[in-house]
């Protein structure tokens, strides 16, 4: 395993933002990993776990080891008539992974198709979309202690998955590197197609029995039509969560927001959408220099070329007072900064 000095990240992060690691190593086992994370030479400096980059906002250089998990593999576990279990390495692409599971007709991921990232980087953040959250999924979670090398098995349980959260961003927040996700898929599919711009596309497609297939072609539709490619324009997809607000306070904003869409999460609670609030807000199709917020999903904050980290943050929290100051309602950041 070669370790570099002084690594360029630009190419490692959806963004594209220029940033510098101080050191950068592939890793690309658990043999490798354990045999860096012993090492005296490199024990005491800090670390800095780096997947697929598709979630976080570099404001500055990176004055530490930088891992870069490439380890891969999908290994089935075990199988009868419903289920089956794999393992799959944190390196993996994560639409890979659906796309794998598209083809062997395992159902569970399909509505998750087309997001960017790795398979480490999706328990992290307990990531969603239309209706379906990876937790629903997951079994348990393998990781490396940093600390000792040592490896630990999360059970779901003790993954504490919440909206867009986990153990692994709250209480063992850099403690730990994600080396590997256990999945239970099912051979037997219980679709989700609830999601209004689903059944439409569905339609339009003329499926009205749909398989896992449809699904998964259905959600790439939807997200191309409304989300930027990191490949032509740097963004990391959803910048903001969701809201989630008291029932009452939703109430009192309809009274002078009659079309304010709603999502209920529970008896108490419920989901406003952050791109309606920001569009609304007057942000959507915003530039400001090389940075802004995209023409189609105000959601999403974008690179066009040559922005910085510090400019795409302080555009963020410009859209966070002007939401605040408008709605009363605090965004909360989905995208890491570092």
């Amino acid at each position: 395993m070669q370790i570099q000095a002084n690594y360029p990240l630009r190419n490692y992060n959806t963004f594209g933002l220029e940033s510098t690691a101080g050191y950068f190593a592939e890793v690309t086992s658990l043999t490798e990993l354990k045999a860096i994370l012993t090492d005296p030479e490199w024990k005491q400096k800090p670390k800095f776990i780096l997947g697929g980059g598709s979630n976080i906002l570099f404001t500055q250089n990176i004055n530490a080891l930088v891992l870069h998990v490439q380890i891969t593999g999908i290994e089935k576990i075990s199988e009868d008539e419903a289920n089956i279990r794999l393992k799959v390495g944190a390196g993996e692409g994560w639409h890979a992974f659906v796309m794998y599971c598209v083809e062997k007709g395992y159902a569970g991921v399909e509505n998750l198709s087309l997001i960017p990232g790795s398979v480490g980087a999706a328990p992290m953040q307990n990531i969603g979309a239309y209706g379906v959250e990876v937790k629903n999924v997951i079994e348990s979670v393998e990781a490396v202690s940093i600390d000792s090398g040592e490896t630990r098995i999360f059970s779901k349980e003790e993954c504490r998955f919440g909206y867009r959260e986990s153990i692994f961003k709250k209480e063992a927040k850099d403690q730990y590197v994600i080396t590997g996700v256990n999945f239970i898929l099912s051979k037997k599919p219980n679709l989700n197609v609830g999601y209004g711009d689903v059944q439409k596309t569905l339609l339009e497609m003329n499926v009205t029995e749909p398989t896992i297939r449809d699904v998964s072609e259905a959600i790439m539709q939807i997200r191309r039509s409304k989300l930027p490619d990191p490949a032509k324009i740097g963004n990391a997809g959803s910048f903001f969560k969701n809201p989630e607000i008291p029932v009452g306070v939703f109430e009192e904003l309809r009274k002078n927001n009659p079309n304010i869409p709603g999502y209920p999460v529970d008896n108490q609670t419920v989901k406003v959408p952050a791109g309606w609030l920001i569009e609304q807000a007057g942000w959507k199709g915003y530039r400001t220099g090389n940075v802004g917020v995209h023409e189609k999903q105000a959601l999403v904050l974008v690179n066009y070329g040559g922005g910085t980290g510090h400019e795409i943050k302080q555009l963020s929290e410009q859209i966070q007072e002007s939401v605040k100051s408008k709605f009363g309602i605090s965004l909360n950041a989905e995208v890491n900064f570092i």
